[in-house]
């Protein structure tokens, strides 16, 4: 059967911003660090698509394996599997 769709179909809620976080991305947001075993919320952020993950780990806490480049290496348990993510820290907020 012909998938339909792709992954960002269905996500228009959860990409979507309050009114206060419309407008240009944070530089704060952009440029924040994160050490290696810190916990990370993942909150994806529609307006950067860049290194963006599917919308079903939006919401989910992760611990910071290692940087890569510019983006993060975050492991997280998706049902009873860990998986590893690459995620830009616009995507990332610590807690």
């Amino acid at each position: 059967m012909k998938r339909i769709g792709r992954t960002r179909r269905k996500s228009r809620h959860k990409l979507s911003k309050s009114v206060r976080e419309r407008g240009k991305i944070s530089v704060n947001r952009m440029m924040q660090s994160f050490e290696a075993g810190s916990k990370v919320r993942v909150k994806l952020n529609g307006s950067y698509q860049k290194t963006s993950v599917h919308a079903r780990f939006h919401g989910k806490i992760g611990i910071v394996k290692a940087k890569k480049g510019k983006v993060y290496e975050v492991s997280i348990k998706d049902g009873g599997k860990e998986k590893t993510l690459l995620l830009h820290p616009i995507h990332l907020i610590k807690g």
